[in-house]
């Protein structure tokens, strides 16, 4: 059947299918006459399984691992129970303080958050997890700095291309156009090695201080 059909058939999108195949999850035949998959009830079931599994955020990486047998189903949700209980836990401890706080009807300005910390420390020191301020920020960071990049790059590409087109006229002396070229691309160069050397320090220095939540 066509990816249509099996589209319909299990209820996620074309674009989850490929990506599962992607991913190795699951390997449809071709066609050897027009290299076309073609899915088999098999690969519907299968769908299903991995479509069951990920509604309950089973990680791709241990559906995979029990496709290949190297865990079992059993061993699998037995994992992911405890991985959401522990989750339920987390939620509950975040309620629980943002409810005392609530009560308290505390002004912002007057807030004092050290007693409140020390109480989110002695709860992740029996286990308990907050939001990993380190990681989450960091992520941020990193994302803000790609996005920059990323629209600089763009409007210096754009530029090049842009004087590319002036000298193929025939306009632009062959000198200026060199040094123009020159420039550009030393600051896309510059740009580029900039952006690393940012990407660096936030997972660096950056990351040591946010430890420190």
């Amino acid at each position: 059947m066509k990816i249509s059909q099996v589209e319909e058939l299990v209820g996620i999108t074309k674009k989850n299918i490929r990506f599962y195949e992607d991913e190795g999850l699951l390997s449809p035949e071709r066609d050897p006459e027009n290299g076309y998959r073609e899915y088999s009830l098999k690969d519907v079931d299968e769908l299903m399984k991995i479509k069951f599994l990920r509604k309950l955020s089973v990680p791709l990486e241990d559906i995979r691992k029990v496709q290949k047998k190297e865990l079992s189903l059993s061993m699998c949700l037995e994992k992911q129970s405890s991985n959401l209980k522990s989750e339920i836990t987390s939620l509950e401890n975040s309620i629980e303080l943002c409810d005392s706080v609530k009560d308290k009807n505390l002004d912002y300005s007057y807030f004092k958050a050290d007693d409140y910390l020390e109480e989110m420390h002695r709860i992740e020191e029996r286990g308990g997890k907050f939001m990993n301020v380190s990681q989450t920020d960091v992520k941020k960071k990193k994302l803000g700095a790609l996005l920059a990049a990323a629209v600089f790059l763009a409007i210096m590409v754009a530029y090049i291309i842009f004087f590319l087109m002036v000298s193929v006229s025939g306009e632009t002396p062959m000198p200026l156009f060199i040094v123009i070229m020159f420039v550009g691309i030393a600051v896309i160069v510059g740009c580029i090695l900039a952006l690393r050397q940012r990407l660096k320090e936030i997972e660096g220095g950056e990351e040591d201080e946010a430890s420190k939540y």
